[in-house]
């Protein structure tokens, strides 16, 4: 397979051979004023479903699983990790059991490395909870814990939790020392905690400014805390609707680039027309024009994201002044390696995860994907 296009890095025209899932050659090349940017493979650490389909769901199968990487393949998404959010342990244990079955097959496997558990260890405060369920959460629990990263097969890449519970600095702890990446999140935390749970090994802040007091004492708080320790890397939600642009310039100017990625939170109705959608995972929710997801009946607590990537690496270029290439790496190579897998990107030898693309023409839309090749092999094309 040869691709043609600039590469998103330089600018620079190239032909890029690919043979046996991996990039053989690249050469400069002449190439027409349309041609399309080439660039690696986005990869989305925070993923909750799509197109009307959740990962927390008693019918979740393998088939099912398949329908939403194939479905965020027009995204430009190589590599996601499905997330399971806070719900029992019969919930959470068959989403795992039946993650892991999925990633046995192929078509599955290329595209998830990983898995990320988002709970059930959460804030039961009103504003950090967020939309998870109250009765399901709870303090952290290493039993528990071990049990569902059985039934994943060892693939939980990521856990997020508040580290506002007495149990929190042991589980941390024992967390991290078996490779698993310990994010904060959805907390109430006091300073203190804030600061045991980063002794403890947390190196990551789960959607920075989300999943926060609709009010918060201006100083200190658990967002300046996380803000200013440079051991932990915020994802952050940039689809315009969960920070404000002035918040992200903010949180990027302050956490500096090398401590930042960007993640999607697609919920399972992302992809889905607007109007009220009862009884998912996390009770009912309503989808707003313009895509914004709440908790049906109000309009302040947020329901997880209906925009892809692709919408907060234009937004960040917006509203930070960050570079299209750093933009990008931030939703591609730098998560990629915060969990330690692949990632595309345009050396010789490496996987041939890219996408094909066209920068937006105007101030409100997003990148626009042409073509996302997956393992060498074209699997989304205009």
């Amino acid at each position: 397979m040869q691709l043609h296009g600039r590469r998103y890095d330089t600018g620079e025209f190239v032909r890029i051979d690919i043979t046996d899932q991996r990039i053989t050659k690249i050469a400069a090349s002449d190439g027409p004023a349309d041609a399309p940017w080439v660039g690696p493979g986005l990869v989305d650490l925070q993923v909750n479903g799509y197109g009307g389909q959740e990962f927390n769901d008693r019918a979740l199968d393998v088939d099912r699983i398949v329908a939403i990487g194939r479905a965020m393949d027009a995204d430009g998404v190589t590599s996601y990790l499905p997330t399971a959010t806070t719900h029992s342990f019969e919930m959470l244990h068959h989403v795992m059991t039946t993650l892991a079955s999925a990633c046995e097959t192929p078509e599955v496997a290329r595209r998830v490395p990983g898995f990320h558990l988002e709970g059930p260890y959460m804030s039961r405060e009103d504003g950090p909870r967020g939309a998870h369920p109250l009765q399901h959460c709870r303090a952290p629990d290493w039993d528990e814990f071990q049990r569902l990263q059985e039934a994943a097969g060892g693939r939980i890449k990521i856990i997020t939790l508040s580290p506002e519970y007495d149990s929190a600095p042991s589980f941390i702890e024992q967390a991290a020392a078996s490779g698993v990446l310990v994010a904060i999140g959805h907390t109430a935390a006091t300073s203190e905690q804030i600061a045991a749970a980063v002794d403890a090994g947390a190196r990551m802040s789960t959607h920075l400014g989300n999943g926060a007091h609709g009010q918060l004492r201006r100083h200190p708080n658990y967002i300046w805390d996380q803000l200013a320790d440079d051991r932990l890397v915020a994802s952050l939600i940039v689809d315009g609707h969960h920070l404000p642009p002035a918040v992200v310039k903010c949180f990027v100017r302050g956490k500096t680039l090398d401590h930042c990625v960007l993640v999607s939170d697609l919920v399972g109705m992302a992809g889905m027309p607007p109007g009220e959608y009862a009884n998912t995972s996390i009770g009912d929710i309503e989808i707003l024009e313009g895509g914004r997801i709440v908790v049906a009946g109000q309009r302040q607590y947020m329901a997880g994201a209906g925009l892809a990537l692709t919408w907060g690496i234009a937004n960040l270029t917006r509203f930070a002044d960050v570079p299209w290439a750093t933009a990008i790496d931030l939703a591609s190579r730098r998560p990629a390696e915060l969990i330690g897998v692949p990632c595309g990107s345009l050396e010789i030898g490496a996987l041939a995860d890219l996408i094909l693309f066209d920068l937006p023409q105007d101030d409100v839309s997003p990148l626009k994907i042409r073509a996302t090749i997956n393992a060498g092999e074209i699997v989304f094309e205009l």
